[in-house]
């Protein structure tokens, strides 16, 4: 593994001194670094466990370790050589701070485990739990055999009728409508022998389809009076903390969600793999986690009076922890269901939902790290690929070590690796700044165990950063999906990758990543605009995830009733308040669709596009109309068409003939005065 400490130590402005085989050899210069009270950044991840430990055990150690993998992401490849500046480029960011904490959510679990499924089946997986975990059955088939001739555990039968919740906080509804108590059976099997149906399985389940009611079952249990078959029906509930469920692929699943539950496991009756059971035995006390997001309600675009606009997060989420709540116009996300994947994030066209661990200035501070630190080095054409920090993460390490076994060509010197929580936690906000910064391409690596919507909203946004990209004359593919689930696929994706040669910027970017997702966007977008090859008045985008365009509008069919303005969360649509119009600002509109559904004369529709002229960002009027003015005082108070389809649709009505007709064509205040002079004329004529 080559490396060169002058040319590491120049692109991180400081001297360099190399140490080889740390871990055992030189273990000493280990030891007096973490006693000097600086930060150590250690460039191995496969003995982490063992500098971290060895740190503890170093008296005066006060330095706060970091790792970092250079060696099969740059030293283990047949690029080695020319890895130097991505070497240096992980270096840099492996120095950066740690993020912010942010709040996190709490789980308690006492260790109550709900098992669900064949009662054989149930009862060994229970045998090997009940040690730490307080066992409750719920049995579900007999299995092959039936359960146990001793009753270990509570048995729960039935129907199930709804399983929710999360780790400490699950609950069980069921329909108790078997004959058969189980709190009372003592698995005798005299029932079971004396059914001349064989309705009766060794769960002690009956089936009703089966049973012809002789009811020698219920002579048969007289002594134990387990058996009745007058009892009625009775809907029942208890709480849980952890729930494994055997039912098997065969059964309709409690969770149809992709990303279940935390606390809620399946596995096969057959008991095949048990990280599972290892994984419930640990699982009995108080866990933390990140609060993955942020919400702002006042930017989301999901629903104003009642209405649905946007529905992206929502549809998008894997672990269905995102509902609507219309009556208080906005989204509900519940933070224990949630795994913090940041889909909701990446295709928010507002920003009102904000991945928050890490935020976004911390991922756009590391990516401009890495890109700045990698060109000054040297590097060119850098290419980010962005994968998961579990199974990406294991593939790319894979693929290094397969390379220095010579069996593959490994990560080349211009891919510069980064983990993320979620590939798909970052989206067209950090990919076109990513761009800006430096990045030849961006690849994002999915290995097949990602939701089919997260696929889905990944080429959405793609294809938005890529038409925005070509539009601006950049050619080529800068923005890349690569599906690869085992390293030999991984290792010819990224051949392929390296032999593209897109058009790039020709000054890196310096702006800061906002929190904001628009704000982000506008600084991208400039930068990008002003060393664009090309600069059309407008570049047309997908409808699918857009977040820029225009609304069009009808003039014929607009009433300028004015109820889109209200509709508009992102305050693109304005009215005049001296004049009737209806104006738009482009660059705020984020294409949610909330005027469109709103507008009572269907008369708005979008035009997914962005605008480049100056004309984006200033105010312009898409309608007016002369102002109607009150018959009575002549104050204006609508619009001369608004009136005339009103009076129009109205005319006809029994409710409105005569004085109440003409009342209509009067302001609000006038309209009131002419109601209680009528009625004092009136009472006059009655005198």
């Amino acid at each position: 593994m080559p490396l060169a400490p002058k040319a590491l130590g120049a692109a991180l402005h400081e001297e360099l001194t190399l140490h080889s085989a740390l871990c055992r050899r030189e273990a000493g210069a280990f030891q007096k670094a973490v006693q000097s009270g600086e930060d150590v950044v250690v460039a191995c991840t496969q003995e982490k466990r063992l500098f971290a430990e060895l740190a503890g055990q170093t008296e005066g150690a006060s330095s706060a370790l970091r790792f970092v993998n250079i060696r099969e992401t740059g030293g283990w490849s047949r690029d080695a050589a020319s890895a130097t500046p991505k070497i240096a480029a992980l270096l840099a960011a492996a120095h950066l701070p740690e993020p912010e904490p942010v709040p996190t959510v709490t789980f308690k679990s006492a260790g109550r485990l709900l098992i669900i499924g064949p009662l054989d089946a149930a009862e060994r997986a229970a045998s090997l739990l009940a040690d730490v975990l307080d066992v409750t059955l719920f049995t579900q088939g007999p299995g092959n055999a039936g359960g146990a001739q001793e009753r270990s555990y509570p048995v729960l039968g039935g129907r199930i009728e709804g399983l929710s919740g999360w780790l400490g906080a699950f609950e069980l509804k069921w329909l108790r409508n078997n004959p058969i108590d189980l709190d009372l059976c003592t698995r005798c099997n005299a029932c079971v022998a004396v059914c001349p149906e064989q309705a009766i399985g060794l769960d002690y389940q009956i089936d009703g389809d089966l049973c012809k009611s002789h009811r020698a079952c219920v002579k048969a249990c007289a002594v134990a009076g387990a058996i009745d078959f007058s009892r009625k029906p009775e809907s029942l509930s208890e709480t849980f903390d952890l729930v494994l469920d055997l039912r098997g692929s065969a059964a309709t699943p409690t969770f149809t969600q992709h990303a279940l539950p935390q606390g809620y496991f399946r596995l096969s009756p057959t008991l095949d793999d048990l990280r599972v059971l290892l994984k419930l035995r640990e699982l009995v006390g108080e866990f933390e986690k990140p609060k993955f997001f942020n919400y702002k309600q006042k930017l989301c675009a999901h629903s104003r009076n009642e209405t649905v606009g946007c529905n992206a997060c929502i549809e998008v989420c894997s672990a269905e922890a995102i509902r609507s709540d219309k009556s208080r116009q906005q989204i509900v996300v519940d933070p224990h269901l949630c795994v913090g994947c940041g889909a909701c994030t990446t295709v928010c066209p507002t920003g009102a939902i904000t991945y928050a661990y890490p935020r976004a200035g911390d991922q756009g501070l590391k990516l401009k790290t890495l890109l700045s630190t990698y060109s000054s080095a040297g590097g060119k054409d850098a290419i980010l690929l962005l994968h998961s920090q579990e199974r990406g993460q294991a593939l790319v390490e894979e693929l290094g070590r397969a390379a220095r076994l010579g069996v593959a060509r490994g990560v080349p010197a211009n891919v510069i690796p980064v983990p993320l929580w979620h590939t798909i936690s970052v989206g067209v906000d950090i990919w076109l700044s990513a761009f800006a910064f430096g990045a030849a391409q961006i690849a994002v690596l999915t290995t097949g165990e990602e939701a089919p919507q997260y696929l889905d909203g990944l080429r959405e946004q793609m294809a938005v950063a890529q038409a925005i990209l070509h539009g601006l004359g950049y050619d080529g593919t800068q923005l890349t999906l690569l599906r690869a689930a085992h390293l030999a696929d991984l290792d010819q994706e990224l051949q392929l990758l390296i032999t593209k040669r897109p058009r790039t910027p020709a000054v890196p970017a310096r702006f800061a990543v906002a929190q904001e997702k628009r704000a982000t966007l506008e600084l991208a977008l400039d930068h990008l605009i002003e060393q664009a090859p090309l600069r059309p008045e407008a570049i047309e985008l997908p409808a699918a995830g857009a977040l820029f365009g225009a609304v069009e509008v009808d003039k014929d069919a607009c009433t300028l009733c004015l109820s889109c303005v209200s509709a508009c969360p992102a305050s693109a649509l304005q009215d005049n308040p001296d004049l009737p119009q209806l104006r738009f600002i482009e660059k705020n509109c984020v294409q949610c669709g909330l005027c469109v559904t709103t507008c009572p004369e269907d008369a708005m529709t979008l035009r997914p596009r962005l605008l480049l002229t100056p004309e984006r960002k200033q105010a312009r009027v898409l309608n007016e109309a002369q102002p109607y003015a009150c018959v009575r005082c002549g104050k204006p108070f609508g619009t001369l068409k608004g009136i005339e389809v009103m009076l129009g649709k109205l005319s006809g009505h029994s409710m409105f003939q005569g004085a109440a007709l003409e009342r209509l064509k009067m302001c609000g205040d006038c309209r009131v005065i002419d109601i209680y002079s009528d009625r004092n004329e009136v009472k006059i004529t009655d005198l």
